[in-house]
Order: C-alpha cells, then structure tokens, then sequence
C-alpha cells in the first residue's frame, strides 16, 4: 500500500529502529526490493535519484512503483537528492510521497529558504519532505561533493533548521559517505553527534551513504579478473559495518539509504551469469539471478534495521 514517509518514520521513531531506503533504476531492482519486503513483513522506501529519473522517466517509474505499492506492505515512493527545484516540483505533482531536498551544499540561509518553500508546495498534496543539514562525501549519481567540503552537522543548527522549515525527517552528516569508498580502515561514525541531535530535535534522523560494501560481494565482482582483465574493480572498496548501522539505529537513525549495496550484488551475479552459461542470451536468465541475490541483500538490511515484522 503507498503510503508517505512522514507515518512510516513516526512509527519508526516511536519504535527505535529504521526503515530501509533503496534506490531503483529498472524493474528488476524494484521487485527484488518488493520480494524482501513482503518476505519479511517490512515497511519499505522505495526512492528513485535525479539520474534514475533521466535514466528511465519518471513516469515509467511512477508506473512501476504503483504496481508494486498494491502489496500489503507499506510503501513510499520517494525522491533521493533532489537538488532541481523543478525536478522537486514535478515529483510531488507527479504522484511521489515523499521528496528529499537537498540544498546541503548551499549557505544555511538559502537552504533553509528552499526547504521552506518545497515544505509549502508539498503540504498542499500529502506529501512528506525530508530536508539536509551537513554535507555528506562522495559521488553517487548526481551528488557529489569532495571530502574538503564535507562537513558533520551541528545539533544546535539542527535544531533551528527544524524549526524554520518544518521538515519531516532530516539527513544529517555523522562521518557516511556516498558511493563504495567510504573509509580507508574501520567503520568511523559519529555515533555521539547522533545521540545529541536526536534528543534536540526528537524527530526522525536520515543516514545517508549507509551501503556495507560487503567483502564477499565484492570479490565476487572478480571471478575470473585475470582472464577478463577487471581486477582492479572495486580495490579499495570499504563500507559501513553491520554493528556501526546497529549502533546508529539505537542512537535514533530512523531511515537508511542503500544503493550501492544493490549495484554490487548485481554486477556480481550478471558476471557470474555470463560467466557460467556463455551461451546466454536471454536476459531473464541473465538478470533473473542478479534480481535474486539482491532480494537476499534487502532482506539482511531490514533485519539489520530492525523494520522486519513491522508492516
């Protein structure tokens, strides 16, 4: 059922665990998220970036997503990064519950002024809006901002934010970063600038770049390198751990974005498809297996989030 991320966080706040958001960019992402979800009885957030929508259209993805919306499982359809007012503008009159404005990168003053008025335009049709404050690292589709101007968000100026825009859910930047090179080492995260801002604003928190990068699915991105001459993919590859996204639900991280997780996992198993039968030509047989294991993946990140039996 579709739904607007405003109800879904409300419960996981009240509950202190996160739902997962996942980026889509065709169908076979979109029915191994759905498959996940209805496995385990999870509310889901199903987002689409600025690049998925130049990708595919936004209404073929609107289209897609409504099919899926009729399990019974909440559902919301949701737009990640929107930093194109315009492009913010079309998917709240074009049938999204949900939009994420991103000015992060912009002066305090003229991000709280743009949320303020995407806040206006979407209160008119039911649609929630989850706003930034702190600039998270890394590229990811159409976001990209260098570690030089990253920079963590302050409780303090979190909580003016809040107030002046009235948004329903907040990104904030706590040490994530976008894409599959989050950290040279171990797992660093500001797990006590969590804590602080979540007991100043007492609303529910967004953790952006929140991918693992599990090392299994990376290696399998290389079987066989040395024949097809990829080796070098993904080196260096290093994500979130399991304990640090526990650690930062029970702070009061209340929803989760995932994207790079699901683009690993099928690369790994289109490779490997490729690979085992180089007589296919299919693409169902091709990209089937791709599909399965990332149902496997979503499973393991609502569990992890704690949203499993929560629908």
């Amino acid at each position: 059922m579709l739904t607007t991320l405003k109800k879904v966080l409300a419960k996981a706040h009240a509950g202190n665990y996160a739902v997962g958001a996942f980026n889509i960019n065709n169908l076979e992402i979109l029915q191994a998220i759905m498959a996940a979800a209805v496995e385990t009885r999870s509310p889901v957030i199903v987002q689409t970036s600025e690049g998925a929508i130049e990708y595919a259209g936004m209404e073929y993805l609107k289209a897609m997503v409504g099919v899926a919306a009729k399990a019974n499982v909440p559902v919301v359809f949701h737009l990640d990064h929107g930093k194109n007012l315009d492009t913010v503008k079309r998917a709240i009159h074009g049938g999204y519950t949900s939009v994420m404005y991103d000015g992060s990168s912009l002066p305090d003053a003229e991000n709280i002024a743009n949320t303020k008025k995407v806040v206006g335009w979407a209160k008119w049709k039911g649609v929630s809006v989850e706003a930034e404050l702190g600039a998270i690292a890394g590229i990811e589709d159409f976001v990209s901002v260098e570690e030089k101007d990253a920079h963590l968000t302050n409780p303090e100026k979190a909580l003016a934010f809040v107030k002046a825009t009235k948004c329903d859910a907040l990104a904030i930047a706590v040490g994530t970063q976008h894409g599959a090179f989050k950290f040279k080492g171990e797992t660093v995260l500001d797990f006590e600038r969590i804590t602080a801002i979540k007991k100043l604003v007492d609303m529910p928190l967004v953790l952006h770049g929140a991918s693992g990068i599990s090392p299994d699915l990376v290696e399998r991105t290389k079987t066989q390198c040395s024949i097809l001459g990829d080796c070098a993919r993904l080196d260096g590859a290093h994500g979130v751990s399991d304990d640090a996204i526990a650690e930062a639900v029970k702070r009061g991280i209340n929803k989760i974005n995932v994207d790079s997780d699901l683009r690993i996992a099928f690369t790994a198993a289109v490779r490997e498809t490729l690979l085992s039968d180089k007589m296919a030509i299919d693409p169902r047989k091709i990209v089937g297996p791709a599909k399965t294991l990332m149902t496997e993946v979503v499973k393991h990140k609502m569990e992890l989030f704690g949203s499993a039996g929560k629908a």
